[in-house]
């Protein structure tokens, strides 16, 4: 955190196996190089997925300490413990996708998007999420998922959203459709042991679904909301109110971060090896999110009308009020 003394971070970073200056056992400061003690330790809360191969990088290549920062990722199961985190300050900053941060402004927490995070590649079944059906399902498009139960990851949040919407505007009915909150994951079995009549379903897992003859049948992040910015960086208010500076440093390393992703696909799938346990043909075949560095302002207003429009959130969140300018 930005709060904690040196020593607490050595032992943090010793315990979760990310070395953040090194772990040597000795508390005293006076043992790190100056070069390290003019960096900024920070705690970025991430979860397991392709996502947010950027942060890996950054580390690795040595970007956030190009940007005055010694950065640790921190690995949690999901979006639920890293809004928590960096909402109490354990965490300086998170990984999220947008639907969820909307839902927390919307509830009254101090959060603020400060960086974009990965986007669609806006090609048709070509992309990094998708729905899919069973190899001897009948189902061909999203209209024909009324009555059918479909697995997402988590309900009432960007995916069960953008899916309601994608089937309503193929004249379906969103009302009729079951969902059913499945880990990723878990998944693939869940389709081939016919327990689900659907996945939508984010790489790695797209990929290994396909290994098991799982078809495609729509993208949900390149329709219906067009060069849709799935996820996001964000801090708490009161990081950004004090440590303006520090959010800044971040921002521009996570755009730098993304932009060398971009520019170094093979570096990027390497990267994965550090957080994720994949077949090394998994990793090699799977579909990467694009990495912008802007925020997309248009998709994120979508993401706030949709929002209101299944009954995700009470009331219109502010755009203003939620991404930091």
């Amino acid at each position: 955190m930005l709060r904690f003394t040196f020593s607490k971070l050595i032992a943090v970073s010793c315990f979760t196996g990310l070395t953040l200056v090194g772990c040597s056992g000795s508390d005293d400061p006076s043992s790190m190089s100056s070069e390290n003690q003019d960096l900024t330790p920070i705690d970025i809360g991430v979860i397991p997925a392709v996502d947010v191969a950027p942060v890996y990088l950054g580390i690795e290549e040595g970007i956030f300490e190009e940007h005055g920062l010694e950065a640790t990722a921190t690995v949690t199961q999901g979006g639920a413990t890293v809004i928590p985190g960096v909402q109490s300050g354990d965490l300086d900053f998170g990984f999220s996708n947008v639907t969820s941060l909307i839902i927390g402004k919307d509830q009254g927490l101090p959060l603020q998007i400060i960086a974009p995070g990965p986007q669609t590649t806006g090609e048709k079944e070509n992309d990094y999420a998708s729905i899919m059906v069973g190899p001897t399902s009948e189902i061909q498009s999203v209209n024909e998922l009324e009555n059918k139960r479909v697995a997402v990851n988590t309900l009432n949040n960007i995916t069960d959203t953008l899916l309601k919407e994608a089937i309503q505007q193929q004249g379906g009915d969103p009302a009729s459709v079951e969902f059913v909150e499945v880990a990723y994951p878990d998944m693939p079995s869940m389709l081939e042991n016919d327990n689900v009549d659907a996945i939508f379903v984010a790489e790695p897992f797209q990929t290994i679904a396909l290994d098991n003859d799982a078809k495609i049948i729509y993208s949900p992040f390149v329709e219906p909301v067009e060069d849709l910015m799935i996820s996001t960086y964000f801090t708490n208010e009161q990081t950004l109110q004090e440590t303006p500076e520090i959010a800044e440093q971040f921002s521009e390393a996570i755009k730098e971060a993304q932009a060398f992703a971009e520019e170094n696909p093979d570096k990027t799938r390497e990267v994965l090896d550090q957080f994720l346990d994949l077949e090394p043909s998994v990793a090699q075949s799977l579909v990467m999110p694009n990495f912008p560095q802007d925020i997309n302002l248009d998709s994120s207003q979508q993401l706030i009308d949709l929002g209101v429009k299944y009954e995700v959130i009470d009331k219109p969140v502010d755009l203003k009020d939620l991404i930091s300018d």
